[in-house]
């Protein structure tokens, strides 16, 4: 029996390293599983170039748990050790000294295990004991037993061991008893070891008989050994690549489309990308692409490998090339990466273009399933953009789709203003903007439905590329303002009929919470409707952009809803408002309006004397005539509009009309829409 030390230049090398890999402390089964795969594929490699004449036999990697004995076992069929493979390969760590080490890595976990190839000794993050026994596939060579107490110290002796290859056993610490029952293990497996290319074993099949489930005689397989992404795309059916989507996401809906993936040169690349149907919630479709290196699980955060766009697919990448360090499984900075991730991003475009060119008809049915990805590659991304603009589609209120440009010839011939701007209209809810829509199209203008999570920064980005184009909701302006051809009509309205109208409107909006009213004057057409209520662009918009970025627009968010009703003086059943309002008035206003004038001739008067002297040189009492004159305007005013307020709140026809914007804009909700729907019925009586 021989003894010795690890050679490393430290006594308390074995405490860092679990310390430092604890937190991942699950990736030491993918670790000695890994091993065990790769001694027996290197038995495949020199069985076949000749140099091992012997049988292979059953090459399948068993693990098996003893609860009683506390022991985790690893056994593989493949090259095994000789002593001095050992003496190599387990008993040579090569660290320059472990002062020098803590203090270089004790912030950094990662670098331990990706500079240092510690695969092995992550056994002793769960170990007080790793044995190894192990026969070598050469003759003559004398089979060796290899124990360590997790400390450097280690002993080595020839053993007798049956059969080639190599048994891992691990004698689990009574802090990491989890790692002796069956179901944690069998769940590591299902995730680090599902599609690794020898078959592994665990434990036996079971099979329900006299009501209770018992052990069979077969051995119970955990893994796929030629799963679909390594398999050629001409071997394999729709029916396959969907099997295998439900492999990965058991309880997943049907996926849309597709790409198989299989790059050989500047790197080694396979893989299967499948799109989801994505709606509205981005968080949680996330974190669904799986990355292997030669079939072994490493993560499912793949944001350093494609970019964040492409993070809302589904499906597998697996490529030898990604530089990885072993123990948290994080992406290094490497060129490839970076080669690889511009690769995807082609792939996943030609996908598109090649499904669009090809069927068109089904890329439309499935547009709003996948233009949430698209959308978010093109606003993240400009190459992606230079791409997809070719087949992003817009779709308008009847449901048809266009490209950009079979857009962008529909409208331009009707939808330019005088200033030669081509004005997209839009709307996000075409129930609750019908009228709308409807005065748009009776112009014969078409609308587009732009109600998706990103449509409002599509929106800002395609107004940046396209020329001389804006957006404009339909709803936020009466339609010949929003396309204007020429200049409106001029409102007529004296500034005491404006106010008049002004103060009766605004007395009966109703009150709500967030949401601000400013009553304003459009002569559009006596067709139109006589009141209409729109909100500006700018700030809608921001406020939308707001709920979705938070930060600094978070600004917008705060601020309330800010809506105009406009009121269109044209339509006689506004006219008919103004006269009723004016004949019912008139008694009342008359001493009103000549007590107003008398007091602002007065306060004229008072100020003209005022005008050329310096505010110390006038008299107190002078300055409180001037004060006591402007209050009594004031309260004037004041009496005037509680006139016209009580007009207003006793006219029925000026009542319906504010109801009925309100309801056109979606906005008569409650108590109002009660009182709306009892006025009505009155009415026809």
């Amino acid at each position: 029996m021989a003894k010795g030390n690890i050679g490393v230049t430290s006594d308390n090398i074995f405490p860092v390293i679990k310390k430092f890999l604890y937190s991942d402390h699950e990736i030491f089964l993918r670790e000695l599983i890994s091993n065990a795969v790769d001694a027996t594929q290197k038995l495949k490699t020199i069985a076949s170039n000749g140099e091992f004449k012997g049988e292979l036999g059953d090459l399948r990697i068993h693990v098996s748990v003893d609860k009683k004995k506390g022991t985790l076992t690893i056994s593989d069929h493949g090259v095994g050790m000789t002593a001095e493979e050992i003496e190599k390969y387990i008993n040579q760590i090569a660290f320059s000294g472990a002062e020098e080490f803590v203090k270089k890595y004790k912030d950094n976990a990662h670098a331990i295990i990706g500079h240092f190839g510690l695969g092995f000794y992550s056994a002793f993050m769960v170990s007080k004991k790793v044995e190894i026994f192990t026969q070598s596939w050469q003759e003559d060579a004398k089979a060796m037993h290899w124990t360590c107490d997790g400390s450097p110290e280690y002993t080595m002796e020839e053993t007798i061991k049956a059969e080639r290859g190599t048994d891992v056993v691990l004698h689990i610490d009574d802090e990491t008893k989890e790692f002796l029952e069956e179901s944690k293990i069998q769940e590591l497996l299902n995730k680090y070891c599902k599609f690794l290319p020898v078959e592994i074993a665990f434990g036996k099949k079971k099979e329900w008989k006299d009501g209770k489930q018992v052990e069979t005689d077969e051995d119970n397989i955990i893994n796929d050994t030629t799963p679909a992404w390594t398999r050629k795309p001409a071997d394999l059916k729709e029916e396959d690549y969907k099997a295998f989507y439900h492999e990965l996401y058991p309880m997943a809906e049907e996926p849309l489309f597709h790409i198989h993936l299989n790059v050989d040169y500047p790197f080694h690349l396979t893989g299967i990308l499948y799109f989801p149907k994505i709606r509205n919630n981005m968080d949680l479709q996330r974190n669904k692409i799986q990355l292997y290196c030669n079939q072994v699980f490493v993560t499912d955060s793949v944001e350093n490998i494609v970019p964040e766009y492409l993070t809302l697919l589904h499906g597998v990448i697996d490529s030898p090339d990604i530089p990885l360090n072993v123990s948290r499984s994080y992406l290094q900075s490497d060129g490839n990466v970076k080669k690889i991730s511009s690769h995807i991003t082609k792939k996943v475009a030609d996908r598109l273009a090649e499904i669009f060119k090809n069927d068109r008809a089904q890329f439309e049915e499935k547009w709003d399933d996948i233009k949430l990805f698209i959308q978010y590659g093109m606003l993240s991304d400009e190459k992606f953009y230079e791409r997809a603009e070719k087949f992003a589609l817009l779709c308008n209120v009847d449901k048809k789709y266009f490209t950009f440009e079979e857009y962008r010839k529909l409208v331009e011939g009707n939808q330019k203003d005088k200033s030669g701007d081509l004005i997209y209209l839009y709307a996000n809810d075409v129930d609750a903007q019908y009228s709308y829509i409807q005065r748009a199209k009776d112009k014969g203008y078409d609308v587009l439905l732009m109600n998706g999570q990103l449509d409002v920064h599509v929106i800002s980005q395609l107004e940046q590329k396209f020329e001389k184009t804006r957006f404009v909701r339909v709803d936020s302006d009466v339609i010949e303002n929003l396309i204007k051809k020429e200049d409106n009509n001029q409102v007529t309205l004296t500034d005491a009929q404006k106010e008049a109208l002004e103060t009766a409107f605004s007395s009966q909006l109703p009150a709500m919470d967030k949401a601000n009213f400013t009553v304003t004057f459009e002569n559009v057409n006596a067709d139109a409707l006589p009141l209409f209520i729109t909100r500006n662009e700018f700030m809608r918009r921001m406020k939308e952009m707001s709920a979705l970025q938070g930060g600094m627009m978070s600004f917008y968010g705060e601020m309330p809803d800010s809506y105009n009703v406009v009121v269109n003086t044209a339509h006689p059943l506004i006219t008919e408002i103004l006269n009723a309002e004016e004949t019912a008035c008139a008694e009342k206003l008359e001493p009103l309006n000549t007590e107003l004038a008398a007091k602002q001739t007065e306060e004229d008067a008072l100020k003209a004397a005022q005008k050329d002297k310096k505010q110390e040189d006038i008299p107190a009492e002078d300055k409180a005539k001037v004060e006591e004159v402007t209050k009594a305007i004031a309260k004037i005013k004041q009496d005037r509009k509680q006139v016209w307020k009580e007009f207003a709140a006793g006219n029925d026809k000026l009542k319906q009309l504010i109801d009925i914007a309100l309801l056109a804009s979606n906005m008569l909700k409650g108590e109002a829409l009660a009182s709306f729907v009892k006025r009505s019925v009155e009415v026809l009586k």
